[in-house]
């Protein structure tokens, strides 16, 4: 006869937490951030020049197509193969008690039913999955705005095991590093490749 504790213990380590990148992971996108300095733009970038850029004295960025609901319903253009592996994996999370989310470096979307119906036409249920929007949080880089909501998930305790896609280098290192912090935690790294296929970390 097994104890509470170790009911629970097996209870946890048989939950998992799924967590999947936008840009360049799920849809190729086409927004671009705005380097900005003097109130002129100085450079743009796409999203993964944006993951490992750093600002030089003086600017900002001005995130207005990355916040455009508009901009990503038209242009972006579903990666098949990485759709179809989030679709089964919800779908089998939702059946498990496991969890999977959303975590993009974007900021809020200035219209939230027209960002998430891009989602729904292509299938993904994505009612069943939270978005967190890292580009809400201003703490630096994607990748620190990342570590911290993931902090937030897997200190909890709750998950035996997480599995981590996203086509940054700079972002699966920073989820490789959260490691040893969490050592009771199975750790899998995904780095997506334009193609939609992936390759373990």
């Amino acid at each position: 006869m097994i104890t509470f504790q170790q009911y629970i213990t097996e209870a946890i380590s048989d939950r998992g937490l799924t967590i999947f990148d936008i840009d360049e992971t799920l849809f190729m996108t086409k927004a671009l951030i705005y380097v900005m300095k003097d109130s002129k733009v100085v450079k743009k970038l796409n999203n993964q020049d944006y993951n490992t850029h750093k600002l030089q004295p003086g600017e900002t960025y001005d995130y207005r197509e990355f916040k455009d609901a508009e901009t990503f319903a038209k242009t972006s253009v579903p990666i098949t193969k990485m759709i179809d592996r989030a679709k089964a994996i919800i779908k089998r999370a939702t059946a498990k008690g496991s969890k999977v989310i959303i975590v993009t470096a974007r900021s809020d979307f200035h219209d939230k039913e027209k960002f998430l119906n891009t989602f729904r036409t292509h299938g993904i249920p994505i009612d069943d999955v939270y978005i967190e929007r890292a580009g809400n949080l201003g703490l630096g880089s994607a990748s620190k705005n990342k570590r911290f909501i993931l902090h937030k998930y897997l200190r909890k305790g709750a998950y035996g095991r997480v599995r981590f896609f996203d086509d940054s280098m700079a972002n699966i290192t920073m989820f490789k590093s959260l490691e040893k912090k969490y050592p009771d935690i199975k750790f899998y790294a995904y780095l997506v490749k334009p193609d939609g296929s992936t390759k373990k970390v």
